[in-house]
């Protein structure tokens, strides 16, 4: 499947809830996003239709999100069902890892090879004030569940934020010593609603590069956006994404899928196509719609230039 730039479109972020158990400041307003009722809420039967859909389009890599997607229920059979359709390559997750001490395995024997996890900083109480409600101890186990579960790779989504973690750029580097993850810095996106932080908060992540200096080596590519480094000595790699200071969209291969069932052609774009409800070729013909929305980039982003998006992060799914 092509967008009108030529950019093959084969991958599908899946939000199966925009309910979260945190409450993180980037994400969503303190009180939450206002809930809706089920009804108005993407059955899994209805989920599955619609990535069948893509699938048979052309779409090989599906990655489940929420909200987050392990408060919803029966997600673990939605994987399994996900995973056995005829054309899935590859399968994976992203989640905030409280509820992983005690749903790795199952997610793992569902097919979920590959997992995000999202941690921000080390530091106990940095961990609540981020997440307004969070325990980092949830966190880590969740990441250590999931590597010993065989989960491959386990990737650390950190959100890169000037003058609140940026003094741990180390500490969460290291932990690519320790163990076999990927740790991920990811800038500062500005989108959805007002942020608690100032100007200083965006910072571009070759802040990682000076801080760690001649640590770092290149790791090579994985077929993703970030760019890979390796600390001398490491399991794991470290991996900067840059979505402010030097875009990636000539290279975006992706559509969402929100839990109320629309799609968004781009991340930080107001536009999307409804498509539930729909069957058949009518269901395809609005995927298509939507690759052929792609814009070819989402513009300037910066703390003067916020996303154009409708939504919170939250109700779009990492």
């Amino acid at each position: 499947m092509k967008d009108t730039f030529g950019r093959n479109i084969d991958y599908l972020r899946i939000s199966v809830t925009d309910r979260c158990n945190y409450r993180c400041v980037y994400c969503m307003p303190e009180e939450g996003v206002e809930k809706r009722p089920h009804s108005e809420i993407l059955s899994l039967e209805e989920i599955e239709e619609i990535a069948a859909a893509a699938v048979s389009l052309g779409v090989r890599k599906l990655r489940v999100t929420g909200g987050e997607p392990l408060v919803r229920r029966g997600v673990a059979d939605l994987c399994r069902r996900l995973g056995a359709l005829e054309g899935v390559a590859d399968l994976s997750l992203t989640t905030n890892g409280a509820l992983l001490p005690d749903m790795a395995q199952e997610l793992k024997a569902a097919g979920v090879n590959r997992i995000n996890v999202s941690l921000d900083t080390l530091r106990p109480d940095r961990f609540a004030a981020i997440t307004r409600c969070g325990r980092l101890d949830d966190c880590l186990a969740g990441i250590q569940a999931a590597l010993k579960c065989g989960m491959s790779p386990v990737k650390i989504n950190t959100v890169l934020i000037g003058g609140f973690n940026d003094d741990e750029i180390q500490d969460l580097a290291e932990l690519t010593v320790r163990d076999p993850v990927d740790v991920r810095f990811i800038e500062l996106m500005p989108m959805g609603h007002p942020v608690p932080f100032g100007p200083e908060a965006y910072l571009p992540v070759t802040a990682v590069r000076e801080r760690l200096g001649d640590e770092l080596e290149p790791a090579g590519a994985d077929g993703g956006v970030a760019k890979l480094y390796r600390l001398k000595g490491a399991k794991g790699r470290i991996g900067l994404i840059t979505p402010l200071s030097c875009e990636f969209c000539g290279c975006c291969n992706r559509l969402r899928l929100t839990a109320d069932g629309h799609l968004k052609p781009c991340l930080h774009s107001a536009e999307e196509i409804p498509v539930r409800g729909l069957h058949g070729a009518a269901l395809r013909q609005a995927i298509l719609a939507a690759a052929a929305a792609k814009p070819a980039s989402h513009g300037e982003l910066s703390a003067a230039c916020p996303s154009h998006s409708a939504r919170e992060m939250g109700r779009i799914g990492g």
